[in-house]
């Protein structure tokens, strides 16, 4: 239940950084939540494969998936930085202020 607490807030901050360099919120807020959801499968997978499934324990298992969630939300933070900067022409406001 937290972890879709995180992801409201992750995506939302997405969302408002996409915004700020001028790309489409909702677009990186599904990116965000795809990302999240497909990194949070894959962990549980690989973690089924890699550790085996103990019937008495699951937090190991849970765990793994959010890490890989997080580094899913990672790979796509990093594509959106990537993104450059708004260009902002300062050249043409000078003297206009006067």
């Amino acid at each position: 239940m937290l972890d879709l607490i995180l992801l409201f807030f992750l995506a939302r901050h997405m969302g408002q950084e996409a915004k700020r360099k001028g790309e489409s919120a909702t677009r990186w807020i599904w990116y965000t939540i795809g990302a999240w959801l497909g990194g949070e499968f894959l962990g549980l997978v690989f973690g089924v494969i890699f550790f085996g499934i103990d019937m008495t324990d699951y937090s190991g298992l849970i765990m793994f998936g959010l890490i890989c969630a997080v580094g899913g939300y990672l790979i796509v933070r990093a594509q959106l930085k990537k993104i450059p900067e708004p260009f902002d022409d300062d050249i043409n406001n000078i003297g206009n202020g006067l």
